[in-house]
């Protein structure tokens, strides 16, 4: 089972570097970028889960819009992804609700930082995906904790896939810099030992950065960037498919596996 899934949320990397960017600035990135994970997804008839902001909701209704036309669930990631505030995971169920009408089940808190499972529950999600169980330099550490899905109390809590032994982190910066090969391998080790596997990626890293330079990004975010990471993730689910491997959602996968 794969579980392929975005965070769907307005572009402010620049801001990590010192870079003034608004919020239209950041909407016209994440925009064009979902418009093309879209039609990647599409081209290869696979299904997957958008974790979207409040202000993505709210600023691009009609994509939201697209996302449910072509099959994919809709889950919550926060308000604002550069100001998290502690009630954002209600306000965001609240606010991507009301744009898309459907009740959401699913939240991933913005940067994966941590978020109480038991106020998760308290306004009815039934997943959380906000833990990526590795060590990230200068955003968590988190070697200890639960490498696959585990129950906290009413909510299946599912983390990000990485690899069974060193915990190598198999995310979005992983199929940007490491040779496409190698990637799929460790993809298919860590598929092989766990029965599923779980990635995320952002739509601005479907926009061509690398034509940018004013956004001041790191080259291990400019690499393979834009129309080439459309390719790389094309060439991601064709392997996958070739395995036989089914695409789902993670509403689905709480349902098979709970």
């Amino acid at each position: 089972m794969i579980l392929l899934s975005f965070d769907t949320e307005e572009f402010d990397v620049p801001r990590e570097h010192g870079v003034d960017f608004s919020l239209a600035e950041g909407m016209k990135v994440s925009v064009e970028g979902t418009n093309r994970i879209l039609d990647v997804l599409k081209e290869h008839d696979v299904r997957a889960t958008f974790f979207c902001t409040g202000n993505f909701a709210e600023q691009a209704p009609d994509l939201m819009q697209r996302i449910m036309d072509d099959g994919h669930e809709v889950a919550c990631h926060g308000v604002d992804h550069w100001q998290p505030k502690e009630s954002d995971f209600e306000v965001s169920k609240q606010i991507v609700e009301r744009v898309t009408g459907r009740q959401v089940y699913g939240y991933r808190q913005p940067r994966m930082f941590p978020v109480s499972d038991s106020e998760i529950a308290r306004v009815g999600y039934r997943y959380n995906s906000s833990l990526n169980p590795a060590f990230i330099p200068g955003r968590y550490m988190h070697l200890t904790a639960p490498r696959t899905w585990f129950m906290n109390g009413n909510v299946m809590q599912i983390p990000a896939s990485v690899t069974p032994w060193v915990r190598f982190p198999l995310f979005w910066l992983s199929l940007h810099n490491l040779p496409e090969g190698l990637y799929h391998w460790l993809v298919r080790r860590t598929l092989k030992h766990d029965g599923y596997f779980v990635t995320y990626f952002h739509p601005w890293e479907f926009f061509d950065l690398k034509e940018h330079p004013e956004f001041m990004m790191p080259f291990i975010i400019r690499n393979h960037s834009g129309r080439q990471m459309m390719q790389r993730l094309g060439s991601l689910i064709v392997m996958l498919k070739s395995q036989q491997h089914e695409f789902i959602t993670f509403s689905e996968f709480v349902e098979r596996v709970k």
